[in-house]
């Protein structure tokens, strides 16, 4: 009999139940016949040591002929930074239960915030927010109701239920306002409920050139509203909105990967995230004795993620109570909001704007995210070789985004391409296959 088959017989004896067990043995894998229990290398987690067999115990103090030692962690990084044991995702093509496609809004100058007056009625814009919708909606509502209510409106009509119309609404009927939302389609049928859910304040929001060094000002205010208004959404049933670790997988330096991407951006892509640094939780490597992947280089950081369903209805029980109402109607010209009976209008309709408002600055950046069978052990996400997953209370999302930012620019092509699907799933699937 193996002395791990004598150790752990020895804890049973103690009334220790497997669940509680946790042996590591250096270089070992070791199967029972109930339940595996993995002594690999330690982490660095304190514990017991006895006679080279280290076992942290959910609170036994000491064992029948062991002595009690601390452990000495294996990684440079203090214990509380250690990553936990991770649930390994389930990718395999067959747990692809949906497939879906998004057009981002992409705006060179960046979203259109501005207002115009259509015989009697003020039309206040807010969209064209490429894949910063999610993100930056509680901003850039803030400022669009800030322009509607410049003439004391009593009532306000909001057009379109994705991100930017929904809190938009909340936002106004918070003021004091009568709100009522004009739409096609319920948050749940529009494009809003495609996006990955992660926290992107500047994904695809301007080409810096064209959008000015002021914009990153206006960028700033836009995220710091939305960030502090989601600390009122955390911890709630459902978790609609949650903080979630995310590992950045590279098989090769950071600092090489960087210049890759870099040479990818050939129309230059804003990026202002150094500009809420102080707000951020800020990546950090993982050295070796403290990367849980089969890949040299992994940095962790942690960040927002919505799960975008119990949000949606969330944000939608939000008005109805609040005696927001919603009619169904779609719009064909912008001379149709003149037949509404408020004279204040605010215009969330996304990329529809681009049809509806002959906009042509409105570029469409087509995304395809494939959804794997929920797993609600897996509370991390991550990114390797070009493709990015993010589990969700409703799915785990696979997205390709290979070529980077350009990466479905000026492509409205919204038909499913399941290959597109499963390679990215197969990415991950590989990797998994690599870990012990």
């Amino acid at each position: 009999m193996e002395f791990a088959d004598i150790f752990v017989g020895t804890l049973h004896r103690e009334g220790v139940t497997e669940g509680a067990i946790l042996l590591h043995v250096s270089g070992i894998k070791w199967r029972r016949s109930r339940r595996e229990y993995d002594i690999a290398r330690c982490r660095g987690l304190s514990g017991v040591k006895c006679d080279g067999v280290r076992a942290m115990l959910g609170g036994l103090a000491g064992l029948g002929g062991c002595a009690v030692k601390p452990v000495t962690p294996r990684t440079s990084l203090p214990i509380e930074d250690v990553p936990p044991p991770l649930a390994p995702i389930r990718a395999h093509k067959d747990r692809i239960f949906d497939i879906t496609v998004c057009l981002r809004p992409f705006r060179a100058q960046g979203p259109r915030l501005e207002t115009e007056m259509l015989g009697d009625t003020l039309v206040v814009h807010n969209y064209g927010h490429g894949g910063s919708g999610w993100s930056l909606s509680w901003g850039s509502g803030a400022i669009a109701v800030q322009k509607a209510l410049a003439t004391s409106p009593r009532l306000v009509a909001v057009i379109g239920c994705g991100a930017l119309g929904l809190t938009s609404a909340i936002l106004a009927q918070r003021a004091g306002v009568q709100v009522t939302i004009y739409c096609k389609d319920l948050v749940q049928q529009a494009r809003s409920a495609r996006a990955t859910g992660s926290w992107t304040p500047d994904s695809r929001i301007a080409l810096t050139q064209d959008a000015g060094p002021q914009f990153g000002v206006l960028w700033e205010q836009m995220a710091g509203t939305s960030w502090k208004t989601y600390r009122s959404y955390l911890g709630l049933a459902g978790n609609p909105v949650q903080f979630a670790d995310r590992y950045n997988l590279s098989d090769i330096p950071f600092a090489q990967a960087h210049e890759k991407a870099e040479a990818l951006n050939t129309m230059g892509f804003a990026s202002y995230m150094d500009r809420i640094a102080d707000i951020t939780a800020h990546p950090q490597v993982l050295p070796p004795g403290a990367n849980p992947f089969p890949v040299p280089y992994v940095r962790r950081s942690t960040g927002l993620q919505f799960n975008i369903h119990d949000y949606a209805h969330q944000l939608l029980n939000d008005f109805r109570l609040a005696g927001g109402q919603i009619v169904m109607r779609e719009f064909h010209a912008p001379g149709e909001f003149t037949q509404l009976k408020e004279k204040v209008v605010i215009n969330c309709t996304g990329y529809g704007a681009r049809a509806l408002w002959k906009d042509e600055s409105i570029v469409p950046v087509r995304g395809q995210v494939g959804w794997l069978l929920p797993q609600p052990e897996v509370n991390y996400g991550l990114y390797y070789r070009d493709v990015s997953v993010v589990s969700r209370t409703d799915g785990i999302v696979v997205q390709s985004i290979a070529g980077g930012d350009l990466q479905g620019y000026k492509d409205s092509n919204e038909t499913v391409s399941r290959a597109e699907t499963d390679q990215a799933v197969g990415v991950i699937e590989e990797l998994y296959s690599r870990m012990t």
